[in-house]
């Protein structure tokens, strides 16, 4: 059975074991080694994920018999909501979970009254071509300074109204 559920502090550990799985299969090809340690350790030790839920940001588990497969994390602004965070297991990709995991947050989006959805993708991550296939389209190129690190991405947005 597949399930969606919002996280609490106590699912930290569970984010943090599956941002371990995830981040090196998926950045290991167009990041270095030191950058993904380093991110891994900023934004996903158990104690910054705690912090980020106390400060509002909205973590989902995406569980599968429930088995937790991977995690996205939501953010609300004025006029969108942001997919801060979508990662799933490297075993479960071409399910079509990532699909579900967008419909799920366009179905938050438009609870709230939102039109759009929004992410950053890193312009070398092959979810790239997963968020064009969803309807995100590119409006902006970035280059966004993180520590002594570049992020280089993608700002996509979806479009919630047909």
């Amino acid at each position: 059975m597949i399930h969606i559920e919002r996280a609490t502090e106590a699912d930290a550990s569970v984010i943090r074991d599956l941002a371990l799985a995830t981040w090196y299969p998926t950045y290991s090809p167009v990041l270095e080694k030191a950058q993904i340690d380093f991110m891994l350790e900023q934004s996903y030790s158990v104690a910054a994920l705690q912090e980020g839920m106390r400060e509002g940001a909205a973590f989902y588990l995406f569980l599968e018999d429930g088995i937790a497969q991977g995690f996205m994390s939501l953010s609300t602004h004025a006029d969108k909501i942001r997919i801060d965070k979508l990662y799933l297991l490297p075993a479960t990709q071409g399910r079509g979970f990532g699909k579900l995991m967008i419909d799920f947050a366009a179905e938050e989006a438009q609870k709230q009254g939102l039109s759009t959805l929004e992410l950053n993708v890193n312009r070398n991550n092959k979810a790239y071509h997963f968020y064009l296939k969803q309807g995100f389209e590119v409006v902006e190129t970035v280059d966004i300074p993180y520590y002594q690190f570049v992020l280089n991405d993608y700002v996509m947005q979806k479009n919630l109204i047909s």
